[in-house]
């Protein structure tokens, strides 16, 4: 047989970190994240790590391997995550798992990235300036102007990710790249439940993180607060607490909110790739399972 990568992805809070050790322990196989947050290992309670037990119980790659001090893009990822999976293929593994929910990363795993055009400079300065002077909604209704495709599709709590969306609907289209083909199967599988059950889930979870000391973890990063990494949901609602912008009730509200707004894009994503298949919480490893065999 083919060494095959399986996929398993979905929106925030759905499962796939259990679904994915639960098929890990069976197959024998070793775990890459493609959570663009989950590198970083400042920020544990916010980004819904697997935890200590559950690293142990399967070898886990691309956790806490950065700093969010550290620059690191999808093209790095994928360029790291290629080397590793070749590693472990050559020590006899016959799978390995990828499970996280950003897309991009994904994408950058599976088939690689579209040639992005450099930015533009002037127009980057202009958009910073404005964003400085009327906040982010002005980048918000700026890019739901220009490009309502990519706006259902951006993180619209990321400045940086608005400015960047921006940039790319104002210059000239990305070069689409032909998809690389990989040495190696790849198998997708997207993980979904009921909308309104999963919004549950989002809520429950969020009190969780509070009681587990998400305070304690954002207070701890807040003088960093610019840095791209931490433009988060979960993090930068407690920033403006911090910042007497907002009282904690109306954070924590706002967490909630935005993470299911996260959700909401996360699946418009994955339901555009005609490769997934759609497995349930309950039914996922009987249902890979089957596919695998």
């Amino acid at each position: 047989m083919q060494p095959t990568l399986i996929v398993i992805t979905g929106p925030t809070a759905v499962g796939k970190t259990k679904l994915a050790i639960d098929l890990a322990l069976q197959l024998k196989a070793e775990i890459i994240s493609t959570d663009s947050r989950q590198f970083f290992k400042e920020m544990s309670i916010g980004t819904a790590k697997p935890n200590e037990e559950e690293l142990k119980t399967v070898p886990h790659h691309f956790i806490n391997t950065c700093s969010v001090s550290d620059y690191y893009s999808a093209g790095d990822f994928e360029r790291d995550a290629l080397k590793k999976i070749e590693e472990l293929f050559s020590k006899g593994h016959q799978y390995i798992i990828a499970v996280g929910g950003s897309g991009l990363y994904v994408k950058a795993l599976c088939e690689g990235l579209d040639e992005m055009p450099e930015v533009d400079l002037e127009l980057r300065n202009d958009l910073i300036a404005n964003f400085e002077t009327h906040g982010i909604v002005w980048l918000q209704e700026k890019l739901k102007a220009i490009d309502t495709t990519k706006y259902a599709r951006v993180d619209h709590h990321n400045p940086q990710r608005l400015m960047r969306a921006i940039e790319l609907a104002s210059q000239a289209p990305i070069v689409a790249k032909p998809k690389v083909v990989r040495p190696f199967a790849i198998v997708k599988f997207g993980v979904e439940m009921p909308r309104e059950l999963l919004y549950e889930r989002i809520n429950k979870r969020v009190d969780l993180m509070m009681l587990e000391g998400l305070l304690e973890e954002a207070k701890g990063l807040h003088a960093m607060r610019h840095l791209n990494a931490l433009q988060t949901v979960g993090y930068n609602e407690l920033f403006d607490f911090f910042e007497e912008k907002i009282d904690l009730e109306k954070a924590v509200h706002l967490i909630k909110q935005h993470t299911r707004n996260y959700a909401k894009r996360q699946m418009t994503w994955f339901k555009a790739d005609p490769t997934i298949q759609w497995v349930s919480p309950e039914n996922g490893l009987s249902q890979i399972q089957k596919t695998l065999n």
